[in-house]
C-alpha cells in the first residue's frame, strides 16, 4: 500500500535565495525560471516533472545546482523536494550575493498548503544597505590611504 505523499507543511516556506548569475537567453534558466522550477518541484515533488513545466530539461536543472555561485538556489532545491520537511538554517548572503540582491533581487517562491502559487523577484532592501556599507567602506579606505 502507497503512503500518501506527506503535506507541506504551513508554517514551513521555502526560503528567498538569489538566482544563479548566467548570460542572458530567451530559452535559458532567467531567475524567474528559476523561481518557477523550485516551485513546481514542491508541488509534484519530482525533478523531471518541474522541469518539464517550465520548458528545460531534467539534466539542465542539474547542471544548474552545480554551477559556481547555485547554493541559495540548491538550498531551496532541497527544501522544495523534501516536501518543506527538512529544517535548514537560514543561510547568510556571501559579499557577491549582496550586490546581486541588491540590483536583482532575491527569489520569492509561493507555496501554499503544498500547492505553488508564484514567484516574485525584488530588490532586497537589506542587502542594499549592507552593499552601500561596503562600499563606504571602501571609500573611506581609499581617502585614509590618500591622506598619507
Amino acid at each position: 500500500m502507497l503512503k500518501p505523499a506527506p503535506r507541506w507543511p504551513a508554517y514551513k516556506r521555502i526560503p528567498d535565495f538569489v538566482p544563479v548569475p548566467l548570460r542572458a537567453r530567451r530559452d535559458g534558466w532567467t531567475p524567474v525560471r528559476q523561481g518557477e522550477f523550485v516551485g513546481w518541484l514542491a508541488q509534484s515533488g519530482s525533478v523531471a516533472q518541474a522541469a518539464v513545466f517550465v520548458g528545460c530539461s531534467r539534466a539542465s536543472a542539474y547542471a544548474l545546482r552545480r554551477r559556481e555561485g547555485a547554493q541559495g538556489f540548491a538550498a531551496a532545491w532541497d527544501v522544495a523536494a523534501s516536501r518543506g520537511m527538512l529544517d535548514l538554517p537560514l543561510r547568510k548572503l556571501t559579499p557577491a550575493e549582496v550586490a546581486v540582491a541588491a540590483q536583482v533581487g532575491l527569489v520569492r517562491v509561493i507555496v501554499r498548503r503544498g500547492r505553488y502559487l508564484g514567484t516574485r523577484i525584488a530588490p532586497h532592501d537589506g542587502a542594499l544597505l549592507r552593499h552601500l556599507a561596503q562600499f563606504d567602506r571602501a571609500c573611506a579606505r581609499i581617502n585614509e590611504e590618500n591622506l598619507w
